[in-house]
């Protein structure tokens, strides 16, 4: 429930969790509010402060510039082996979640084309077929929620993300292996970039 909600944006980045209130709200008692408190701060997802109690996280810009590099070798990665293992149906599954993109992109629904877009990465990524490389990814994944739509707001990124996709799953029924490597690798590395400008400019517009 708190995760959900943390993703959700319901509990902001830096929100204090009042855990009285929690306990209320939720119909729980400390013992196990303060056990998925210990979970969510494991995940990264929450922080204690000595004497000031439980805070929801903020990714600063040091934590993107560490993580996007290494998320896009593992999920070029899971493109590339995505490429190999993927059959007709699986293609026809991802068809159907890119016209999906598409529709969300030209009505601009950015919430909407985050949830699918967010879908694409999974199917790829569980197409790929690697325990290693899912769970490894799962944890950066998790983490880059707390800005999930942030770099989608820069001008012109909904547009070029549309496009990075497009050339992903172009090499993907290509069945070029490297070519979807390649494509996976330019798309997250383009957030990172989007993700750096909506810190520099968009900050002060939607914070």
């Amino acid at each position: 429930m708190l995760r959900e909600r943390i993703f959700a944006g319901a509990l902001s980045p830096g929100a204090f969790l009042d855990e009285p209130a929690l306990c209320q709200e939720l119909h729980i008692s400390r013992t196990p509010l303060r056990e998925a408190l210990k979970v969510l701060a494991a995940e990264g997802l929450v922080r204690y402060e000595p004497r000031r109690g439980c805070f929801v996280s903020e990714l600063t810009e040091q934590d993107i510039e560490e993580i996007f590099p290494v998320i896009a070798l593992l999920e070029g990665r899971c493109a590339h082996e995505a490429a190999l293992r993927a059959t007709d149906a699986d293609l026809q599954a991802l068809q159907a979640l890119h016209d999906r993109l598409q529709r969300h992109a030209d009505a601009r629904r950015i919430n909407d084309y985050y949830q699918v877009n967010f879908a694409i990465h999974e199917a790829i990524i569980t197409l790929a077929a690697n325990r290693w490389l899912a769970q490894t990814i799962t944890d950066l994944r998790r983490i880059l929620k707390l800005a999930r739509l942030q770099q989608l707001h820069t001008p012109g990124r909904l547009e070029q993300s549309l496009s990075e996709h497009l050339a992903v799953f172009a090499a993907l029924k290509a069945r070029d292996a490297e070519g979807a490597e390649a494509a996976m690798r330019t798309h997250l590395t383009r957030q990172q970039l989007a993700w750096r400008e909506w810190a520099r400019t968009g900050r002060s517009r939607l914070g």
